[in-house]
């Protein structure tokens, strides 16, 4: 058995910025030593609240990341055939429109892993899967209203961790503040990924 972590960045959040780079850390710190990196880029601008784009800026990333997959797979020297189909232990931390790509890849490959999902937007809800990971959301997200997280996880019946007047990288722009929410955001995840 091989526990393996893929990550699946948003847009402009690489997968070394601190809420992926914690979280794989901390991932590690389970035995999760294979890290996979879903790495897509190449958006057009104006994502932000233009549905069309965010359909668009979605469906590049998820063709990318079954290409960078392939390859990751190769590298690694991982099946890809029977990754998921053994006794594997995967886990998945996306963030941003990756939390959708990470669920319609999932989907895709037929496998429901262990989730965290960190800010996701309102279409991740459409390929997340119930009961299968945990959620992180600020209110101060400019790319998703509270509301609809909210009704979004109660409907899959995810944990939802709400963080008061933080922005889509749920920070406050209080570098002091920031770290002390990172480490509380963490301690969530260690409490999921230790159950």
């Amino acid at each position: 058995m091989q526990k393996i972590v893929l990550l699946f960045p948003g847009v402009g959040y690489h997968t070394d910025k601190p809420l992926l780079f914690y979280g794989r850390k901390l991932a590690q710190n389970y035995g999760y030593e294979t890290v996979i990196h879903i790495s897509y880029g190449g958006f057009k601008g104006g994502i932000k609240g233009n549905p069309e784009k965010m359909k668009e800026a979605f469906e590049s990333a998820l063709s990318q990341a079954e290409e960078i997959f392939r390859k990751e797979c190769k590298k690694n020297g991982l099946d890809r055939k029977t990754l998921f189909a053994g006794d594997n232990e995967i886990l998945v931390i996306s963030k941003s429109i990756g939390t959708a790509v990470a669920a319609a890849f999932q989907q895709q490959h037929g496998f429901v892993g262990k989730n965290i999902y960190f800010t996701p937007v309102k279409q991740s809800f459409l390929f997340m899967q119930p009961e299968s990971g945990i959620v992180f959301h600020g209110t101060a997200d400019p790319w998703a209203e509270t509301q609809d997280i909210r009704e979004g996880c109660e409907k899959l019946h995810l944990p939802l961790y709400i963080t008061e007047g933080t922005n889509h990288s749920m920070e406050t722009g209080d570098c002091l503040k920031d770290l002390q929410i990172m480490q509380e955001i963490m301690e969530h995840c260690n409490e999921y990924l230790s159950s």
